[in-house]
């Protein structure tokens, strides 16, 4: 175990102790609270069981069992890939900080942009102009990138450019 796993926990039995309540059952609070923003659930947090932030924030990642991003990320990624795959056949190739998909040669990649953003990078050329289309400097590995905020940002425009990408990829 690392020191770091170690201390968190060190730091979930103190956040039990010092609220008479097992992991079992605060996980059981946050869920039956119907939160789902990180941050929102925090608050919450803090307020209920007078929790300070570090504290509160450590509970949050443990009770959705998440990593610090992948929590408000996943459901824009998970709607991404489910339009994408029904292109046809493709690589999915894990890099250290976003997923390259590939088939000859790049077509996208997908990413975190912050904690509360995914950035689309998109190999393609010539497509048209829009407002959240921002057009990459030459040389880079895409030449178009769109941040999306919300899985509801997964809309037709974009799977369309993603899908032009695609089959010019070879």
């Amino acid at each position: 175990m690392s020191s770091l796993d170690k201390a968190v926990e060190t730091q979930l039995n103190n956040i039990q102790t010092k609220t008479g309540k097992t992991l079992d059952a605060l996980t059981e609070m946050v869920q039956k609270s119907g939160l789902t923003k990180h941050g929102e659930i925090r608050e919450m947090l803090q307020r209920e069981l007078g929790l300070g932030h570090g504290d509160a924030n450590t509970l949050v990642h443990f009770a959705l069992q998440s990593d610090g991003t992948s929590a408000a990320l996943r459901p824009i990624h998970d709607k991404l890939m489910a339009e994408i795959v029904q292109f046809g056949e493709f690589e999915i190739a894990p890099k250290k900080g976003y997923v390259s998909l590939r088939r000859k040669k790049q077509f996208a990649m997908i990413g975190p942009g912050t904690n509360t953003r995914v950035e689309v990078g998109i190999n393609a050329k010539g497509l048209a102009s829009a407002d959240r289309l921002l057009e990459q400097p030459a040389g880079g590995m895409c030449n178009y990138k769109v941040k999306l905020t919300d899985a509801g940002e997964v809309d037709g425009e974009l799977v369309a450019w993603i899908k032009q990408a695609y089959e010019s990829a070879g």
